[in-house]
């Protein structure tokens, strides 16, 4: 059979896997905190069917390989985590990280380890813990889920640049209530899974074996680049809807074009075999 046919075959099945990222990103353009994917391609390997020569000492000069690709297959579907444009909510419990850090949450209090989101469009339930929308606990700095009433009568709260929790008292009066949102830092965080529901899981690639607690969480949010916690916004997804429809154009010429080599192919078949006749 001839090679190009297969060529074409592992074309059409990676430009496919292009358009299925495309779809995503699209779909996710007003999710929250969704950050974009991409497919990158990288050659298979090639059939060497002369092998390279070098220079001799008579006359005659060097002669390069002749090799014939054997097509194209996915080399990496890369999650791209560049901020995404900030909406004003004006309400207090939506928060948004103006830097490169994680919130923290936990599906139940005994979860080892905590997954990781970028959405902060917060809710305070009917037990007055700070919830996703979910219903997932939001952690503090010391790994707890935040109560609020474990910080004494509070009859409204706000949340500092910083993570910590000022509340206000009966009298009226802001008490800093030492107690901070955790904003963690991932060394690699293109090497987090993505599980749905706006949220990452850690991996062996992502380097997070050991999440910052306590005061090692309160010193990565301030000084080691996760960035301020801005109150009243969200951060929303960071589609770029100019870039995924001419990503999309390519991506339909691509799958076009290796359709035609199918087609083509068939034709020369089809030649071979009616010289029988």
């Amino acid at each position: 059979m001839l090679k190009s046919l297969y060529s074409g075959v592992s074309g059409m099945r990676g430009f496919q896997t292009k358009l299925d990222v495309i779809g995503n990103n699209i779909a996710n353009v007003n999710t929250v905190g969704f950050k974009s994917s991409r497919v990158m391609f990288k050659d298979i390997l090639s059939q060497t069917v002369a092998g390279v020569t070098g220079p001799t000492d008579t006359p005659t000069g060097g002669m390069n390989s002749k090799q014939i690709g054997l097509g194209v297959t996915v080399g990496a579907i890369d999650t791209i985590h560049t901020p995404g444009s900030a909406m004003t909510t004006n309400v207090p419990t939506d928060l948004r990280i103006d830097g490169d850090g994680f919130f923290t949450v936990k599906s139940t209090e005994d979860q080892e380890v905590p997954y990781l989101t970028r959405a902060g469009n917060f809710v305070v339930d009917a037990n007055n813990q700070l919830v996703t929308a979910d219903g997932m606990f939001v952690l503090d700095s010391d790994g707890a889920v935040i109560d609020l009433d474990d910080l004494g009568t509070v009859t409204a709260f706000s949340i500092s640049s910083n993570g910590e929790i000022v509340t206000v008292n009966e009298a009226g009066e802001s008490v800093p209530s030492a107690r901070f949102i955790a904003v963690v830092k991932v060394p690699n965080p293109a090497g987090l899974d993505k599980i749905g529901g706006n949220l990452y899981r850690t991996t062996p690639n992502s380097n997070t074996d050991d999440l910052p607690t306590g005061d090692d969480a309160r010193a990565n949010n301030i000084a080691m680049g996760t960035g301020a916690i801005v109150a009243g916004q969200l951060e929303m997804s960071n589609v770029d809807l100019t870039s995924e429809f001419t990503e999309m154009i390519v991506a339909q010429r691509g799958f076009q074009s290796n359709s035609r080599i199918i087609t083509t192919s068939d034709e020369v078949l089809q030649e071979v075999v009616n010289l029988k006749r």
